[in-house]
């Protein structure tokens, strides 16, 4: 017997690609279990499922940055005494990303690549030994949201937030859309998408000098790099990303900042007529604002 749940969760989270380097992700969540009934007649309570299972992937991904740590480029350096946990990841082109965090902002898969078979290997190793006696196999359909229009890949943090989106290096896949006059203009939108493919989006305050980080890593081209770091109530978080990578606003990053800061820029390329932004942060939420 087969007991499917479709739309169990999304996992927001980033990762390190070695040509992409940081990249937020959005990927909803289906599962399937397979086993015999138990004495209430089923195979899971849908109630069970829902809840233990959302629990445990939110526990080990949502949230996370992912690294893969079999590739050549990732370095791991675990700190006993503090229990932060420093990451340097060199990208095929010669890119550096180095972070120094707790140990909980870090999910580490064994793969040279992150992608949904890996994590998907990963995320079922952790679900199997949850999963109650009658049910003998978990699948997990890993999956994009369908995005027909232009969409971006933003990583942040939120250092005010008191969950694990404080975690310096999370992410999302969003749409984006703007509206002209009351028209959709696919144009904003693509330029948008172009300008965030990838990104990571920083607050101005958090920025920290070179000398002041506490990575021990290093970069020969400093001036190339930005540092950004902040004390949170889950410990303490910093990230050195190449400032090619960066958009640096003056606000936090929240997707109502977000949103905001999208219509003030727009506003500078279509400054006549109303202008509607509505951003995403990830599957099915987000912001609008108008003026």
């Amino acid at each position: 017997m087969q007991l499917f749940v479709n739309d169990l969760t999304v996992m927001d989270f980033s990762y390190l690609c070695p040509q992409r380097g940081m990249v937020g992700e959005s990927w909803i969540v289906d599962v399937v279990l397979d086993g015999e009934l138990n004495e209430e007649s089923m195979v899971q309570d849908f109630g069970h499922v829902k809840k233990n299972l959302k629990r445990l992937i939110d526990e080990y991904v949502d949230h996370k940055l992912l690294v893969p740590a079999e590739y050549s480029g990732s370095e791991v350096l675990h700190d006993d005494e503090t229990e932060q946990v420093e990451t340097r990841f060199t990208c095929t082109d010669g890119r550096s990303i180095m972070l120094h965090c707790p140990a909980e902002a870090y999910a580490f898969v064994y793969s040279d690549e992150i992608n949904m078979d890996s994590v998907g290997v990963y995320l079922k190793e952790v679900l199997a030994t949850h999963l109650p006696e009658n049910v003998e196999n978990i699948t997990l359909n890993l999956r994009e949201e369908v995005i027909t229009s232009p969409f971006y890949h933003y990583t942040h943090g939120l250092k005010k937030h008191d969950g694990n989106c404080q975690r310096i290096a999370h992410g999302h896949r969003s749409r984006i859309d703007i509206i002209l006059d009351g028209k959709v203009s696919v144009e904003s939108q693509q330029y948008w998408a172009d300008r965030w493919e990838d990104i990571y989006i920083a607050t101005q305050e958090d920025e920290i000098a070179y000398s002041d980080r506490k990575l021990k890593g290093t970069v020969d081209n400093a001036e190339d790099y930005y540092c950004f770091a902040y004390e949170s109530s889950q410990g303490y978080f910093e990230l050195l990303i190449p400032k090619s990578d960066c958009e640096v606003i003056d606000t936090d990053s929240t997707v109502e900042c977000l949103a905001q800061y999208l219509l003030e820029e727009q506003k500078k390329r279509t400054p006549e007529g109303i202008c509607q932004v509505i951003a995403y942060e990830g599957v099915g939420k987000g912001a609008t604002v108008k003026g």
